[in-house]
């Protein structure tokens, strides 16, 4: 089945800004939230599907990349396509960015019970990481595999990113009772109003290190670098931008990595131009060769194309090699090569070529004479790209 388009899953225009996508986020949550439908499960579903939009258009980055390539450009090129699903942990784990640093339903609802209590806990996230990849016109025709080298935030090759110096020297902690947060009570003249903060000593992690490790002094990480290897699809461009999910900086401490964003950076030919889709190639040819026609051979991306001259060519000529450009990165269309004919004037001639060139100079069928109903190279260039 089908994914719905995220900006209509929240009833916003795709130009809408951060403020209208968060509105329009927060009121969808609070009509569909499960404690307020129990056993709905289309009320469910919809709680899960605008979580999902919420999350792609509230990020600068994904929402870009979902722009450019839609749900299929969610899977990070090699994952299932269609994005990620996100279970209900997930989505009630970023309740305390989108309602203003706590869960509302904790007071609206009555807390949800036990299994609430642990969704609370904030997953600690790696910071994303960017690096520019550059592709030849072949490998961009082809599609490539590239290994990196990333230097990074790698997990503590001495705690394994935990941060502690052995299990036991984990401990619940004692201000929030392993919640990650705590709750404070106020009293107002609408009633008792209760609101919920981050917890400040163990910052949200619902645990304290008495030990910590001796290398990364609790932090679980270390600088370190890997070797990431790059799936390259055909048809990518100049400055699109491909996210492998968990590449990026390690966050630590049972958290979350980062991503890493593939900027894409051509390198340009000697020979073919790119024109979106389309390849262009100028082949020079000689004045005989453009009077009685000839072959030549034609750079490719996918080696060389021989191609005929007809006689009586004329300069500006374009011939169209179909299929012989480059994929679209988002469907099976195929560009084409075109060539265009240029017609070389020798500038150093001999005596005798000079001589045998007052000859033709006289001749009738070498002086211009264009039809009435030729068109001009503009007219001509004007279709090709129609």
């Amino acid at each position: 089945m089908s994914k719905r388009d995220f900006y209509e899953v929240l009833g916003v225009s795709r130009n809408a800004g951060e403020a209208e996508i968060k509105k329009a986020y927060r009121q969808m949550a609070l009509k569909y939230h499960p404690d307020k439908n129990p056993g709905n499960k289309e009320a469910e579903d919809k709680f899960k599907e605008a979580a999902e939009a919420y999350e792609v258009l509230s990020d600068k980055e994904k929402r870009q990349r979902y722009d450019q390539f839609g749900h299929s450009g969610m899977g990070g090129y090699g994952g299932n396509g269609g994005g990620h699903h996100m279970n209900m942990e997930d989505i009630f784990s970023n309740f305390g960015d989108i309602f203003g640093g706590h869960n509302p339903f904790e007071s609206f609802f009555g807390g949800g019970g036990g299994a609430r209590q642990g969704r609370q806990r904030q997953t600690k996230r790696g910071s994303n990481l960017r690096v520019k990849v550059k592709l030849t016109l072949q490998e961009i025709a082809h599609g490539a595999e590239k290994k990196i080298k990333v230097n990074k935030q790698v997990n503590c090759s001495s705690c394994s990113g935990t941060g502690a110096q052995d299990s036991a020297s984990y401990h619940k902690c004692s201000t929030c009772h392993g919640t990650g947060y705590i709750r404070k009570v106020t009293n107002t003249i609408l009633g008792q109003m209760q609101t919920t903060s981050t917890c400040p000593t163990c910052h949200g992690q619902g645990e304290t290190i008495a030990n910590k490790c001796k290398v990364c002094h609790g932090e679980g990480i270390q600088f370190g670098e890997e070797v990431i290897s790059i799936q390259i699809p055909p048809g990518v461009a100049e400055g699109m931008q491909m996210s492998i999910s968990g590449k990026g900086n390690s966050a630590g401490r049972n958290g979350v990595p980062g991503d890493l964003i593939v900027v894409i950076e051509e390198i340009e030919d000697a020979d073919l131009k790119r024109d979106g889709n389309n390849l262009l190639f100028d082949l020079y040819i000689s004045i005989p060769d453009a009077a009685l026609g000839t072959s030549a051979e034609v750079p490719t991306v996918d080696g060389k194309a021989k191609i005929k001259i007809e006689p009586g060519t004329q300069a500006g000529k374009v011939l169209r090699l179909k299929g012989k450009g480059l994929p679209d990165v988002n469907s099976h269309f195929k560009g084409d090569l075109l060539v265009n004919i240029n017609v070389w004037t020798p500038q150093n001639l001999t005596s005798e070529e000079k001589k045998l060139m007052e000859k033709l100079r006289t001749s009738p069928n070498f002086k211009p004479n264009p039809g009435k109903n030729e068109k001009s190279f503009f007219e001509k260039m004007k279709e090709y790209f129609q």
